[in-house]
């Protein structure tokens, strides 16, 4: 369980906060207290997490609405997403509602409840599980302008030299990634069939792919951030109609079959790095690759996953390295390997 979580809910489950009515939670996760709870309604964008949500039995919101006399906050990993997360929590909070929210020291919890408290003022918390939970009270006394400036940190932005947009708390969300970068300075123009683009963020790669590749009939763009689909979405649409999008883990497994595959996987879950999760990339990519089809794969240059590559029966060799990355490129066995 998210030791986060625990420490969440530690306010409600002693009494401090009794709930009273409809609770709103940004970031839901399911926890077994929460089945006595007569009315929650969960926002979370990331896919793994928000089928947990439903499959407990709880109600999910694409876009919450209304407002609420308790909201919940469970931030992400960025200091604007974070912000931008207690904005919204603001705005769906009835006058006199509390915001209550939580995280892991580790995560600069200590400077968040400083943050909270230079709009809100009276701040009350507490601590266990190395984490920390905060609450305020929604008056008439909170900083608005602080407010609005959180708003607009969270807003959809131009990501600097490109035409696209994005916006804080997906994947490199004011500039090109530079891994991606030293990607799409190796792939071959040569992309065709069916492309797939596993873990896309706002579609750099497959822009570059359907700007660069004619050859290529259509582009499958899996993600598992809902608010980085959305954008994706947006921004392929400037240059083709050939793309679809899937709001996926990619974790589970394809159902389509593929030519090409490329990819910059994270290696992250929340706060902490998982190498394992760009190790089930490479896993998935090499059970949805047809005979003979490519891999194009970037990665920090300390990250194992030569093994994974030799695991899954790839062919592979090392393209191009930087001081920071590594470009992987390999073909499933059926045509001689890339060259």
């Amino acid at each position: 369980m998210n030791p986060a979580l625990e420490t969440l809910l530690l306010p409600i489950s002693r009494g401090d906060l009794p709930i009273s009515g409809p609770v709103l939670f940004l970031g839901a996760e399911p926890h077994p207290a929460l089945r006595a709870w007569p009315d929650v309604t969960g926002w979370q964008p990331q896919r793994a997490l928000a089928v947990a949500w439903e499959q407990s039995g709880f109600k999910r919101a694409d876009l919450p609405d209304g407002r609420f006399p308790l909201v919940l906050v469970l931030p992400g990993k960025s200091r604007d997403e974070t912000l931008a997360l207690f904005a919204m929590a603001f705005d769906h909070l009835e006058t006199g509602g509390v915001m209550l929210a939580a995280m892991p020291n580790t995560a600069g919890a200590a400077r968040f409840e400083k943050e909270l408290a230079s709009a809100a003022g009276d701040i009350t918390s507490v601590q266990k599980h190395k984490c920390r939970a905060f609450h305020a009270v929604k008056s008439s006394a909170w900083n608005l302008p602080l407010i609005e400036a959180w708003r607009q940190a969270g807003a959809v932005k131009p990501v600097e030299g490109t035409t696209c947009l994005a916006q804080a708390g997906i994947f490199s969300p004011d500039h090109i990634d530079p891994g991606s970068l030293l990607l799409t300075s190796h792939l071959p123009k040569s992309l065709h069939g069916a492309v797939a683009d596993l873990g896309a963020g706002w579609g750099y790669l497959s822009f570059w792919a359907a700007t660069h590749c004619p050859g290529i009939k259509h582009i499958d763009l899996y993600e598992a951030d809902s608010r980085a689909l959305e954008l994706a979405r947006g921004n392929l649409a400037k240059v083709t109609d050939n793309a679809r999008f899937h709001w996926h883990d990619i974790t589970t497994g394809l159902d389509g079959a593929y030519d090409h595959i490329i990819m910059n996987p994270p290696f992250h879950s929340g706060q902490n790095t998982n190498i394992g999760l760009g190790a089930s990339f490479i896993r998935t990519a090499a059970k949805s690759l047809r005979r003979g089809g490519h891999l194009y794969l970037v990665a920090n240059r300390q990250l194992p996953y030569e093994r994974e590559l030799d695991d899954a029966g790839l062919v592979w060799r090392k393209t191009a390295e930087s001081p920071v990355f590594k470009l992987l490129f390999a073909t499933k066995r059926g045509t001689p390997p890339i060259r």
